[in-house]
């Protein structure tokens, strides 16, 4: 026993899932206690963490290890579990403990992979950050939200099932199932993890969830989504990827493509969402560089990206939680009515914007130098053209066609709006806070980078090439501005290929597959019900008496062969995905532990 609490090592996650056991059994204020002591004991438990590996734990043939701690999960770890603490106080008014106990969890699957020294510990924190983040979608109630969830847990099904696959066929090949950095060796079960971490990542085709669930979640739920999903995807991806150059045209691929549909967005969560696509972009980017100033610029950006996306979210969140709607075409004007939420937003784009004296300025620009350092001069260019579209959209569009511009809010809506709750306020105040801290002062981020830094963003070229940038494309949207006034449309993206591809899953089932299943079952119908009716025969003509009962019998079983029949046909109507993601469930995972078997 004393050996056991000697080596006892408390993982933040597990209080964090205590946590949320503990918040189905309190009310009233001590909830509201729990809330804030559950988060910041998670902060100082992973503040406290020894570099090295914990937790190792014996499982059948393999060993599972819980706890490794660098510098490089260190600096996630913190910024995630800061995040909590600050998701958590944000939605302190909500009386709904499951939103809490979801967000938790969500968080809890997070911090798990961070520590994760193998994959066998990867993929079940893994599994419990898909399945937990899609109650904070659920839990806002509303038909758009019931779907877009079932959607993406659907996705991430699909994905978390390539990552599976990849798992078996490359502990097949090496017997091993430490999770390292994994470029030297790129076989199929490398290239399968590999898709399973891009889907996470948001990387375009596999990014329509993003935008489709942030969008539809409860309004505390979406602060925690922009924070983890991507961003414990990256980190997976500078564990056991860096350096892999597709991931550099990726990157540009998704930072350009997350810009261009945030400009065309009307729901100003959904083009939020849309700009993480972007921003994650630049982290890919960093990742497929590889070298030790790329990887210290993903780590700073994605710990500037948590703050400032975090603080956007809130921003608009408010809006939504005070008024009732987050479209661009049915607000305006309400700088009067919603000063702090205006101020607290005007910081977060500032910050996303790479403002000189704002976090992004540090963080963003320091992948952009790596990209030059790297000789990838069309790679860097690219980001900072992205860049510009960011400072167009997130830092004009957004502030001012919701506080500014032309009033179109309906008078109910208006009548509505003011300020949000005190805690509400106060976690957007500590994050601008941070934003500032951040940009205005280095060394508060940098020291905690996995490499030593040798990069000083406030040079006189830097910052005047910034200024010229964010001026020039001020100029241009309020010259343009009618131009860029948000319609009430949709804009088609790739999710259209799977919704499509849904419907075709589900004619075959109805149509093809429902027309073989009911020959079968005639034909069995009719085979079994000829071979009764040459029994009954054979047993009338040994006992006539009992022919009435015969036949009464025969009557009732070609009726309820009939209700079967149709009861089938009725079931068959509600056939959806889920079917053919278990059948693919089951394939993959045969396989897998055939080979397993096999070897």
């Amino acid at each position: 026993m004393n050996e056991l609490l000697n080596n006892l090592w408390i993982h933040p996650s597990a209080i964090l899932l205590m946590g949320a056991v503990l918040l189905t059994l309190v009310r009233g204020r001590a909830r509201s206690v729990l809330l804030v002591a559950v988060p910041m004991l998670v902060f100082a438990r992973v503040c406290s963490l020894e570099p090295g590996t914990h937790g190792v734990v014996q499982f059948l043939d393999w060993t599972m290890t819980f706890g490794r701690v660098d510098k490089l999960s260190q600096v996630f770890g913190y910024i995630m579990s800061l995040m909590c603490i600050l998701g958590s106080l944000y939605a302190l008014h909500v009386k709904d403990s499951s939103q809490h106990a979801a967000a938790w969890c969500y968080v809890a699957g997070s911090l798990g992979v961070l520590y994760a020294g193998d994959f066998l510990t990867l993929f079940l924190f893994w599994e419990l950050m898909a399945f937990a983040s899609v109650f904070l979608v659920w839990l806002r109630r509303t038909p758009e939200s019931l779907a877009a969830g079932f959607r993406y847990l659907l996705v991430h099904i699909a994905g978390g099932l390539f990552l599976l696959a990849g798992i078996m066929l490359r502990f097949q090949a090496t017997g091993d199932f430490s999770f390292d950095l994994m470029t030297a060796e790129m076989s199929m079960g490398t290239w399968l993890i590999l898709i399973g971490f891009l889907l996470n990542a948001a990387v375009p085709p596999l990014h329509a969830w993003l935008p489709d669930a942030y969008g539809s979640a409860t309004v505390t739920g979406s602060v925690f989504l922009c924070a983890f999903t991507t961003k414990t995807a990256v980190y997976a991806l500078c564990r056991g990827f860096a350096g892999t150059e597709i991931l550099i045209a990726m990157g540009v691929i998704m930072a350009i493509y997350g810009v261009v549909y945030a400009v065309l967005e009307n729901d100003a969560r959904r083009l939020l969402a849309y700009h993480i696509i972007s921003q994650v972009g630049y982290m890919v980017a960093g990742v497929g560089l590889g070298t030790q100033m790329a990887i210290n610029g993903v780590c700073a950006h994605a710990f500037a990206h948590i703050l400032y996306k975090g603080l956007l979210f809130m921003g608009t969140g408010s809006v939504l939680q005070m008024t009732g709607v987050s479209k661009f075409t049915e607000l305006g004007g309400l700088y009067k009515k919603m000063p702090w939420a205006f101020l607290f937003t005007l910081i977060g784009g500032l910050s996303i914007s790479a403002f000189p004296l704002f976090s992004g300025f540090v963080s963003k620009s320091m992948i952009v130098a790596a990209g030059f350092e790297h000789h990838q001069t069309t790679a860097a260019f690219l980001l900072m053209l992205a860049s510009a579209g960011t400072f167009l959209h997130t830092g004009l569009k957004v502030p001012y066609f919701i506080w500014f511009g032309k009033n179109n809010c309906s008078q109910e809506t208006w009548n509505r709006a003011k300020d949000p709750p005190w805690n509400m306020c106060l976690a957007m105040g500590i994050m601008s806070f941070l934003c500032i801290l951040i940009g205005s002062y280095t060394p508060y981020l940098y020291k905690m980078l996995p490499y030593e830094v040798d990069y000083h963003p406030y040079t006189a070229y830097h910052v005047s090439e910034t200024l010229q940038i964010l001026l020039f494309t001020a100029l241009g949207f309020f010259l343009f501005v009618k131009k860029l006034t948000p319609e009430a449309k949709i804009s088609l993206d790739l999710d259209w290929v799977y919704r499509m591809g849904g419907r075709g899953v589900l004619w075959i089932a109805r149509r093809p597959a429902q027309a073989v299943d009911d020959w079968v079952g005639e034909c069995y119908r009719v085979c079994g019900l000829a071979w009764v009716m040459v029994s009954a025969r054979v047993a009338a003509w040994f006992d006539g008496a009992a022919i009435d009962g015969v036949v009464d019998g025969l009557a009732l079983q070609v009726r309820a062969a009939g209700d079967r029949v149709r009861h089938l046909q009725t079931r068959s109507l509600q056939f959806n995905l889920f079917s053919a993601i278990i059948v693919i469930a089951t394939v993959l995972l045969a396989y897998a532990l055939a080979t397993l078997v096999l070897r």
